[in-house]
């Protein structure tokens, strides 16, 4: 999977993207992640990425040109699925993240100051993706969500397929509790069930407790088969 991001702030990214599994999948050649500088396609010496906005208003907005030099500079870009990290853009969730795990080639956009040109997100972006109802100060720190969560689904980067077949929201339920030893801590014990070695028991609480958490914590998220009992 190759994934292009495109940012202003490209050192904003480079810690995470060198550490942890992904880093891992990059050095195994799964993963072929490439940041790029816009200001590097700037309208002028100065570096210029953005301008006033026509009608007035606050702050500055970014202008088109250096957008589409940029990504039009990208090899393969027109056949990539071009993602605009906007908060107008639709929520990112699990579902989201496993069919962007499918591309083979992605490219982010994380745009800053007021907002992006509007003709980048009509003409340019073949999607827009927010990564919840909040704003942030640029789409970098969205870029890396979608790329955490989009690529731990890709084979080969997280070496445990159970790790993420069972995790939250991949049945559609939030994942159970987890203990670990001391069995007992200050007072507070591991549930009796998962010390006993039953497993049908211990996978019959385990899907109880999904439901129960689910219930108190993200009722939305329930099928009425599974509502609060």
């Amino acid at each position: 999977m190759r994934i292009d991001v495109v940012s202003i702030f490209p050192e904003y990214l480079a810690g995470p993207l060198d550490a942890s599994l992904i880093a891992k999948a990059r050095a195994k050649g799964i993963l072929d992640i490439r940041v790029h500088d816009l200001r590097q396609y700037a309208i002028d010496k100065h570096g210029t990425v953005d301008d006033e906005p026509y009608g007035g208003g606050a702050g500055m907005v970014m202008r088109p040109e250096p957008w589409f030099d940029a990504v039009e500079a990208i090899e393969g870009w027109s056949e990539a699925r071009r993602i605009l990290l906007s908060p107008a853009g639709r929520r990112f969730d699990q579902m989201a993240a496993r069919d962007l795990s499918l591309a083979q080639h992605v490219i982010l956009m994380c745009g800053r100051y007021e907002g992006i040109d509007e003709r980048v997100a009509r003409s340019l972006a073949t999607d827009e993706i927010s990564v919840g109802d909040y704003v942030l100060a640029g789409g970098e720190a969205a870029a890396l969500v979608v790329i955490e969560a989009a690529t731990r689904l890709v084979p080969g980067v997280v070496k445990e397929k159970a790790s993420i077949e069972e995790e939250s929201f991949s049945a559609g339920l939030l994942d159970y509790p987890q203990y670990t030893r001391p069995a007992e801590f200050r007072g507070h014990a591991v549930p009796e069930v998962l010390l006993s070695g039953h497993h049908a028991q211990i996978e019959s609480w385990r899907r109880e407790e999904q439901r129960k958490r689910t219930a108190e914590r993200r009722p939305d998220l329930l099928p009425p088969d599974l509502g609060p009992a």
